[in-house]
């Protein structure tokens, strides 16, 4: 079950997965690829060992301290919220996989792992069974988990952040996953039991839950749609330590500038290395490399969220001795998002014009060193349900001109193609600002456009705003670019359901920007979620993702790489492409 959001953040184009858990969750969105955690209880006189030894290194020569206690990351956008589970975006699971980690998580080699329970449910173990026409699944706890305040962490969380998530105002962003879930039984603090009105694929993930002992009084005395999330602790003080279960916690929150992590005193892992992680956002990626090479940021991150993989490779070129470099492939995928409620855009043969008219090869040869895959569907190459047989789209500008012909547009005067009534054939293109090559990209498809009639203006937005905003209230009125992340088979309903376009009803939480019906769709997202076996959900996601390709509620243009810089004394980041590298901040390290 995808419990993090699956649309994600603002280009860089290059995006990771996630999240959340998604990503966390893994996701946008929500990629999340996570590592288990030692949780044994040393013996007493293992400890008092330890002890001894703490001491004696306090006792040494000052050379011998870490000359690296803190490390500052610099990224390019800041989030809407720190709310693991609204709006989603990939700055804020990068943000929590530094601070709160779900409960369960994909590992490096992609299989499904327990952060905070003891074991995967399933039902060779008998930790999941069909009762009815749903299911029944069981998740026992790791004994001695707390929160950042020393708040135990336990079943009664997980019963509460269901009861917020049934709620059609809580506003969030996955809200049918938590639908679903009819009841959970709180057995003990170490036992939870759910219970599903239905089967789901995806039973066994579990993502980032609420601190019921800070949320629950907040969300009781909330009324009227989006009024919990403007008086929850995550928009009114993102810096409480019981928000947050992770190896570091967030001391310091400045809107728009930074966010202050120091170690977690209750976190029950593995000790982390850093004092302190300063992440400093710099909305300008031309400033941010110039940041780096200052010296003021150490490094930035390759998850869509620092440089894009232009400036990297350029800048190895000239310093490729200074920095460690490292090159993933993920599963980000970058789109254009169309208002299916223009009138232009309503035209399927618009939309197939528009994409026919754009040479994606040619982009990703001069701005991304021909590094990363076109994209056909929303479904990235490394996924275990991908279908090669979607409907392709070359570059054929005449093709698309025809069909802008076939729609009634034909060329004017200066070139721009007008309907019978005079109109022009004019969009708005927005994506977020400060990357220079999402902008780079924007101005080559709108000469590209110009050149099959098509007029586009470029409105674009800091990121806070597309997507804490003008996304989110489907206000754009004709193309967004921006790319998104996805879990391992992480369902599409959040993006292309028709039940998950962001109304006023259900308080915006949908993440079905264009606006996209179809009823085949819908059945095939209903029924690929119910079916248990693998083999059989294959051909649902084969048609999904052809039925994506032909009707093109989004253009897509490519499936992406991360681009990481580092510093040469930091070690212990081991990036997998299938998830935020914060989720295994713990293991990071100076030498």
């Amino acid at each position: 079950m995808n419990w993090a959001a699956v649309p994600f953040v603002s280009w860089p184009d290059l995006v990771r997965p996630s999240t959340t858990s998604s990503a966390g969750r893994g996701k946008v969105v929500d990629g999340r690829t996570r590592s288990g955690h030692d949780t044994k209880v040393l013996p007493r006189i293992k400890l008092a060992f330890l002890g001894l030894c703490a001491g004696m290194v306090l006792s040494l020569p000052a050379v011998a301290a870490n000359p690296h206690s803190d490390l500052t990351i610099g990224v390019a956008s800041f989030p809407s919220t720190l709310h693991p589970e609204i709006d989603p975006d990939l700055i804020k699971f990068y943000l929590l996989g530094l601070a709160d980690r779900p409960v369960t998580a994909y590992d490096a080699v992609a299989k499904l792992v327990c952060l905070l329970c003891t074991e995967i449910p399933s039902i060779a173990n008998g930790g999941a069974r069909l009762e009815d026409r749903g299911m029944v699944v069981t998740f026992h706890f790791q004994p001695g988990l707390q929160w950042g305040d020393g708040a135990p962490l336990g079943a009664e969380d997980l019963a509460f952040t269901a009861r917020v998530g049934r709620d059609p105002n809580s506003g969030f962003a996955n809200a049918h996953v938590w639908s679903i879930i009819s009841r959970v039984d709180v057995v003990d603090h170490l036992t939870a039991v759910m219970h599903f009105t239905e089967p789901n694929y995806q039973f066994d993930e579990l993502g980032q839950l609420l601190p019921a002992h800070l949320e629950e009084p907040v969300f009781d005395h909330a009324s009227g749609p989006a009024v919990y999330l403007q008086q929850s602790r995550y928009s009114t003080s993102p810096a409480s330590p019981g928000l947050y279960n992770g190896p570091y916690l967030i001391t310091g929150y400045d809107t728009g500038t930074r966010v202050v992590l120091e170690r977690n005193p209750n976190w029950h892992g593995k000790t982390p290395a850093f004092d302190r992680i300063i992440v400093k956002t710099i909305g300008n990626t031309a400033a941010l490399q110039s940041n780096l090479l200052s010296g003021d940021v150490d490094m930035v991150p390759g998850e869509g969220l620092g440089l894009t993989l232009d400036q990297v490779l350029a800048l190895q070129k000239q310093q490729p001795d200074r920095f460690s470099y490292v090159y993933k492939p993920n599963m980000a995928y970058t789109h254009i998002d169309l208002q299916l409620d223009n009138p232009i855009l309503a035209d399927i043969r618009v939309r197939r014009a528009l994409l026919l008219g754009i040479d994606r090869q040619s982009m990703v040869d001069k701005l991304m060193g021909g590094r990363v895959p076109i994209a056909n569907s929303f479904v990235s190459p490394q996924q275990p349900m991908y279908s090669a047989e979607a409907p392709a789209y070359p570059y054929d500008p005449a093709r698309a001109r025809a069909l802008l012909a076939e729609a009634g547009w034909n060329p004017g005067p200066d070139g721009i193609c007008r309907n019978a009534a005079g109109e022009r054939l004019s969009l708005e293109f927005s994506t977020s600002t400060g990357v220079r090559v999402r902008e780079l990209l924007q101005q080559v498809m709108q000469s590209e456009w110009r050149r099959i009639g098509v007029e586009t203006t470029i409105r674009n937005e800091p990121a806070r705003t597309l997507f804490g905003e003008t996304l989110k209230h489907r206000v754009f009125k004709g193309l967004a670019l921006f790319a998104w992340i996805s879990a391992i088979e992480s369902t599409p309903r959040q993006t292309l359901s028709s039940g998950q376009i962001p109304t006023e009803a259900n308080n915006w939480g949908g993440g079905n920007y264009p606006g996209f019906r179809d009823a085949t769709m819908d059945a095939d997202i209903d029924a690929m979620e119910k079916e248990l076996d693998p083999a059989k959900r294959r051909p649902l996601w084969a048609e999904m993702q052809r039925i994506y390709a032909e009707q093109l509620p989004v253009l897509p243009l490519f499936y992406g790489a991360d681009a990481h810089v580092w510093p040469l004394w930091l070690k212990g980041v081991d990036p997998t492409g299938l998830q935020v590298s914060t989720l295994r901040a713990e293991n990071w390290h100076a030498e």
